[in-house]
């Protein structure tokens, strides 16, 4: 195979050279070495094809650093392509330079790192500081040259750049937060553009910074202005301010401006994001204000299992200090009979801590149930809540003993041996006489075979023998008898028990008491035999022993306080909520504390930045243009100018490209001042692809805004069943914009959209749309797989109209082509939770095998699976935003029908099937 691949790699085709490649990188996404292609592959770094260039630096990237000397022979062509026309071969040299992890080429990776971090490209830029982070770990003493790279990066105001500089801020100098300071109103004005995990960088670095620099909102006499934010930018700030200085607490409004900037991320569909974003809340907000995030933590419960654990956990320490945050969310909480056995400890903790007076037998109902589930760990630990309950709320304890003590007749070992525990702690919380139970547990002794429950009952017989005294005697009889087959915490607890019975009821237990002590003298664990000597010394007068017997009793019968049954969450709000530290109770590597809230805050004037005219200013002509209308042209100009595609659907790919293009196009408007005439609508939108209408017959259409709603502006909507040409996860909708009104509509375009994460391609702004003129413009939307609606603005020079597309599910799909095996093979994988299938009464119309290939493609848009079978039909696609599968079958019995879903949406399964049902049940 590698043979094959070392001769394409060496051929003189170009279209060789490319397969070769693609199969390379192929192996290498499949987890595969690749590395004995290293020599051949490096000799196509100065390949003039621009594809090739590009996977020759992807496979580089991954083994410079494990073949670095064959690496170092090509170093010069690195050097070179970093002055490459084509931003990506700019980036991917940078990226494979700083992949090589040899000390001697750190002063050239120096150099290009201060060149990139110039660079005209923001995607250079931000591939300079993913490189800082690694010259840093290669080579700590750079560390002052590179913060003063990181300072200027800093200063970049590309939201692609953002995230990562702030990256390379934490690793290489978290301490510094003086270069932050100038720097901290843009960060918290971009961090709504800023891709997701950068968020979550900066999100994570604000914090620390905010609790250096602002005073602490938890003050007992903090008073809370609700125009404190409009006195920041309002005219009548002084007016104002004679009535704030009465009050103790002004929120500074660097401080509120944070808070602000990062509440509409709790929209994020990313649950890193959400859970920085709750954090931040609850280390910097006001108390007040704390429970904002409670709706989004609460929604993040419905994600992977993973994301649960780590959630529930940092709630579980909130619900700790904040009851009531969570308190009205309490069903939220209630276990599943499908979550795993972690996931049900934690949401036994929180709702543990929610437990009060007023939904305490409510909780205490659920638990009930919780008892009897198979999982034992989970059980045992239900007695365990059980127990804290009882000792939290006093109303009850009474109630959860008496439970306990029923659950002594269980069947399971393992709820009995824990009820045991339970009632033990409780019983030593409750001085008043609780005879009866002990007397219970001395009935059921000898059917407990549990070490720890034999040691508790034990225990609670010698605490408590003076109220028993008929009983405890008989006991200490058969632990006699059994001593040496004991587990050793048992004979601990026997040898215990004898003492205390030695000294309150000598007559009945001397003889039996130094048959026990005779037999822990010689037992094999020497822990049981350090006992029964000091044991013997302590009880038994000698001359050895001295005076020490005559504290006996003290020593021995002694009270002792009860144990506090508390949460395993109670000091973990030591740690930062959401770090790992937080997650596994103990501080890890990295781990950065945060600082107390100062007692006086640091001028606030440091965080001022003066304003500077902007060096480049756009032509008028640019103005009017949509940001998509600039990435179409930017993109033209790089294919003149580096022969590259560059039509990839990253943001990154094209915002990086809109600033390269920029400066081309202010030497053109240079070159050629003169005007073209202003294009018209139908020569704007003349190079729209024809939307091809499926062969089941017309395409539904559905009315996005009414004529008389939008003041003379009508538009309807259809989903043209095409890729996306914007993103492959969104799906493509056609728009046809129509003036009924008699007088022309100007600048019609996409305004804002809800929720703010939603992502849309909007299409270009149309400037002039003239009486009675229609046209038809393309759009891109990611629904994320959920038929909720797309709420946005669609506007007009004067006016704004709120419209929404909601997606019928089919719409959500794309066919996927594939064989019947293969069909079988996929569905075999699908079965279980992931199935869904209904028994249906088929019209008598749909019976053909046209007609219900027509019926089906009419609900949903998926590809047509060739069937051996006349009696069996098969339909698969895939979901357009995760590209999760989804295959439908129907096997045709007489007048009935049997249609299953297989795939891992269950809620795209069951409206699917809605749907379906409906469109072959009806003639």
């Amino acid at each position: 195979m590698n043979e094959d691949l070392k001769e394409m790699l060496e051929s003189n085709k170009e279209s060789l050279k490319l397969e070769a490649m693609k199969r390379i990188v192929g192996l290498i996404a499949k987890g595969k070495n690749a590395s004995e292609l290293f020599p051949a592959v490096v000799k196509n770094v100065a390949s003039k094809n621009i594809e090739l260039k590009k996977l020759v630096y992807v496979y580089l990237v991954r083994y410079a650093e494990e073949q670095q000397d064959l690496a170092l022979l090509s170093i010069s062509t690195f050097q070179r392509a970093l002055k490459d026309p084509n931003q990506f071969i700019r980036a991917s040299a940078l990226r494979v330079l700083s992949s090589i992890r040899v000390p001697i080429i750190v002063p050239i990776m120096m150099l290009a790192i201060k060149e990139a971090a110039a660079d005209l490209s923001p995607y250079v830029r931000k591939t300079a500081a993913h490189a800082i982070q690694k010259l840093f770990s290669l080579d700590p003493d750079q560390k002052e040259q590179l913060i003063e790279v990181i300072e200027k990066l800093l200063k970049d105001k590309s939201t692609l750049v953002a995230g990562s500089v702030v990256m390379a801020f934490e690793e290489v100098c978290p301490d510094r937060i003086d270069l932050i300071h100038k720097n901290y109103r843009k960060l918290c004005n971009l961090l709504v553009d800023v891709e997701e995990w950068g968020q979550v960088v900066i999100i994570s670095m604000l914090t620390r910074y905010a609790r250096t620099q602002f005073i602490s909102p938890w003050q007992e006499d903090a008073m809370f202005d609700e125009n404190n934010e409009k006195a920041f930018y309002d005219s009548d700030s002084e007016e104002k301010q004679g009535h704030m200085e009465s009050k103790p607490y002004i929120m500074d409004p660097d401080h509120r401006l944070l808070l602000r900037n990062t509440k509409p991320l709790l929209q994020s569909r990313n649950t890193a994001v959400v859970m920085s974003v709750a954090q931040l809340y609850w280390h910097l907000a006001p108390k007040h204000e704390v429970s904002i995030v409670t709706k989004s933590l609460v929604r993040l419960l419905r994600s992977h299992r993973e994301v649960q654990y780590v959630v529930l956990q940092n709630i579980a320490t909130m619900s700790i200090q904040r009851k009531g945050m969570f308190e009205p969310f309490m069903k939220s909480f209630y276990v599943r009979s499908t979550d795993a056995t972690h996931i049900k400890t934690l949401k036994l903790e929180i709702l543990t801590n929610l437990a009060n007076e007023a939904n305490i037998s409510t909780i205490l109902r659920e638990f009930q149930t919780y008892v009897k589930s198979q999982d034992k760990a989970f059980a045992a630990a239900t007695i365990q809540a059980i127990g804290r309950c009882a000792t939290n709320i006093s109303e009850v304890t009474d109630t959860c003993l008496n439970g306990l003590v029923l659950l002594l007749s269980n069947r399971d070992e393992t709820v009995v041996a824990e009820s045991v525990v339970v009632i033990k702690k409780l019983l030593q919380t409750q001085p008043s006489e609780h005879s009866e139970i002990i007397k219970h547990m001395a009935k059921i002794f000898d059917n407990i075979t549990v070490a720890m429950a034999r040691a508790s009952i034990l225990w609670l017989m010698g605490e408590y023998c003076e109220r028993v005294p008929k009983i405890a005697p008989d006991v200490l009889r058969k632990m006699a008898k059994t001593f040496t087959a004991e587990e050793d915490i048992v004979k601990l607890q026997i040898v215990n028990l004898a003492a205390k019975l030695y000294l309150t009821n000598s007559k009945q237990t001397k003889l039996l008491t130094q048959y026990i002590l005779n037999l822990g003298k010689y037992d094999q664990n020497y822990d049981i035999r350090d006992r029964t000597r000091f044991i013997r010394q302590l009880i038994v007068p000698s001359e050895k022993s001295g005076s020490l017997n005559k504290y006996a009793r003290r020593i021995l019968l002694a009270s002792k306080p009860a144990p506090v049954l508390e949460s395993a969450f109670k000091d973990r709000d030591r740690y930062q909520l959401g770090t790992l530290s937080h997650s596994l109770n103990t501080k890890v590597g990295g781990y950065q504390e945060l600082s107390d809230w100062p007692v006086v805050a640091p001028d606030p004037c440091v965080r001022n930045v003066e304003v500077v005219e902007p060096v480049r200013t756009l032509s008028s002509s640019h103005t009017f243009k949509s940001g998509s209308e600039s990435e179409e042209e930017s993109s033209e100009e790089s294919e003149k100018t580096s022969s590259d595609s560059g039509k990839s659907s990253s943001e990154s790919e094209e915002s990086s490209s809109e600033s390269e293009s920029e400066q081309k196009k202010k030497k053109k408007t240079k070159k050629a001042p003169q005007k073209k005439n202003k294009p018209t609508v139908a020569d704007r939108y003349s190079e729209i692809p024809p939307v091809t209408t499926p062969s089941f017959g017309p395409v539904k259409t559905y009315e996005l805004l009414h004529h008389m709603t939008g003041k003379g502006l009508s538009a309807k909507y259809h989903f043209p069943r095409q890729p996306c040409l914007y993103q492959p996860s969104m799906v493509a909708v056609q728009v046809t914009l129509t003036n009924s009104s008699d007088h022309s509509l100007e600048e019609i375009h996409i305004g804002g959209r809800n929720p703010a994460s939603l992502n849309i391609h909007c299409f270009n702004t149309i400037e002039l749309l003239e009486p009675e003129a229609s046209v038809t413009v393309s759009m891109g939307i990611d629904f994320s797989d959920s038929t909720q609606a797309a709420n946005f603005q669609l506007c007009t020079k004067e006016d704004q109209f709120n419209v929404s597309i909601q997606p019928a599910v089919g719409e959500l799909l794309m066919p996927s082509t594939m064989t019947e095996p293969d069909f079988c093979k996929e569905q075999s994988k699908l079965l279980g939770m992931n199935e869904t299938s209904a028994t249906i009464t088929m019209a008598t119309a749909n019976t053909s095998s046209q007609t219900i290939r027509k019926q089906v493609l009419s609900v949903a848009n998926v590809g047509v699976v060739s069937s051996s079978q006349n009696d069996f039909h098969r339909f698969a696609g895939r979901t357009v935003s995760s590209g999760a599968l989804v295959l439908v079958s129907l096997e045709l019995k007489d007048s009935t029908a049997l249609l299953t879903i297989n795939t891992e949406k269950s809620v795209v399964a069951s409206m699917l099937l809605r749907d379906l049902k409906q469109a072959l049940t009806q003639a």
